[in-house]
């Protein structure tokens, strides 16, 4: 016990509601340890557990995007020549990424 980070216990009684209640939060949260997630609750009074399927849509593009353009440099590389084609591409695939970029943060600027 002494070598404990965290030697004060705290203890507290809910009903078996409250107790439901917490669970479901915990889960909402995204939490599976309990006195993690109280202690956070406790000091900080809130947990914010963000819901962004854009932010997977954009790591999506970033992948294919990656990819893409590792597959041209390594042409380019090999052949000496880049085409018209490649450029436009590449291009598109960087406007995919500001698109979702923007959409990820006007849904961050509607969150109260």
């Amino acid at each position: 016990m002494a070598n404990r980070n965290r030697p004060v216990q705290v203890k507290f009684r809910v009903t078996p509601e409250e107790r439901a209640l917490i669970g479901r939060r915990m889960e909402q949260a995204g939490t599976m340890n309990m006195a993690a997630y109280l202690r956070k609750m406790a000091i900080d009074g809130y947990v914010v557990k963000l819901e962004l399927p854009e932010l997977r849509d954009m790591i999506s593009h970033l992948r294919r995007t990656s990819n893409n353009f590792n597959q041209i440099a390594r042409r380019v590389n090999s052949t000496n020549r880049i085409y018209e084609d490649d450029i436009r591409e590449m291009k598109g695939m960087l406007e995919q990424i500001w698109e979702a970029n923007n959409r990820i943060l006007e849904k961050l600027a509607a969150i109260d």
